[in-house]
């Protein structure tokens, strides 16, 4: 059953008012346009996208590219020993990473922000299989992932039409205005993190996204992704974070998308891109880098080992993921002592 949620306010009314659309994401915490990325351009990066993940066996064979129907049988998704296969050779995409750099929605933040932008070099493709329900991501605040300055920005983007039943993102307004982080805690989904969903009240807001539609927010606005209950199809999405070329930014987002996970260099990224001038574009642009706190993952990781000890069957999947990836860890020995128990 879908989760019955509120409309977002579309903001294509303000796109020339740059007061005005800081005030409303000042107040909501979020901006929703409707195509203000060119559908023709995002349809040729599905194709690409597509045509990589059907060389790695995830699509169903007798199906159109296109429509993106997934092969069930596949299934995984971060965190897993098959993902990478799949997700390091869409990473190599140069299309994928231009749009990044789509300067309809740098014009957006340039406004917001009144300043020059800084787009992160760490892009990430969220690739989302079908009735896989219990990986949906949880409500959760950007910052405990990317960090560096509160006022930085994502950048939602569907890669396709994305209706309800699809997955896409959802949003509660005015969150970000506590100027708080709350507590996050051990969950299946990105990112691995979630916050409790009856200690942040109000409406949640979504929509039925189509293609160029792009929802941009606060890195303390709350947010989760509604369940792909479609029968076959294939949730694609970008998540591109923006901030001041001003502002710090954390070293963990200078490398490629879950690097520390999945071993992957910027050098095997740009091995067969024809151009140069997005390569290690970053080198002179930013201005402070600061450590990465580990302090959220961390607390995640004791959290599920104490709720595996209990029986919980995410926690034990969790940990299981975490012996297959670094079986030679610290905390994969730990992760081995609850399961043997």
């Amino acid at each position: 059953m879908i989760e019955q949620l509120n409309e977002f306010q579309i903001s294509n009314d303000a796109l020339n008012d740059e007061i005005e659309l800081r005030r409303r994401i000042n107040e909501e915490g979020y901006l929703f346009f409707r195509k203000l990325q060119n559908p023709d351009r995002l349809l040729k990066l599905r194709q690409d996208m597509l045509n990589v993940i059907n060389n790695g066996g995830w699509l169903d064979s007798g199906s159109n590219l296109i429509d993106g129907i997934a092969d069930i049988s596949q299934q995984c998704t971060e965190g897993d020993i098959e993902y990478p296969s799949v997700y390091h050779e869409v990473y190599k995409l140069e299309s994928f990473h231009r749009a990044g750099h789509w300067q309809e929605v740098l014009n957006i933040i340039e406004k917001v922000i009144n300043g020059p932008v800084l787009p992160h070099p760490q892009k990430i493709a969220r690739l989302w299989f079908p009735q896989f329900t219990e990986h949906t991501t949880p409500a959760h605040q950007d910052f405990v992932h990317f960090q560096g300055s509160y006022d930085t920005y994502t950048c939602w983007t569907p890669v396709g039409d994305c209706p309800r039943d699809l997955g896409g993102l959802a949003i509660l307004p005015g969150t970000h205005k506590a100027e708080i982080v709350y507590d996050h805690h051990f969950s299946l989904g990105a990112g691995g993190l979630n916050v409790d969903e009856e200690k942040a009240k109000g409406q949640w807001l979504t929509t039925d996204y189509e293609i160029g539609d792009c929802l941009i927010f606060h890195s303390l606005t709350l947010h989760k992704a509604l369940p792909n209950i479609t029968e076959n199809k294939l949730r694609i999405s970008l998540d591109n974070r923006y901030q001041s070329i001003e502002n710090p930014i954390a070293e963990h987002q200078l490398n490629p998308h879950m690097a520390s996970t999945y071993p992957f260099t910027w050098k095997e990224v740009y091995a067969n891109w024809k151009e140069k001038d997005l390569q290690y574009y970053w080198l002179d642009k930013v201005q402070k880098i600061i450590p990465t706190d580990k302090s959220y993952i961390d607390r995640g990781f004791t959290e599920a080992l104490l709720l595996a000890k209990k029986g919980d069957s995410r926690a034990v999947l969790k940990l299981k993921r975490i012996t297959n990836l670094f079986p030679n860890s610290d905390e994969a020995k730990l992760a081995k002592e609850v399961l043997l128990d």
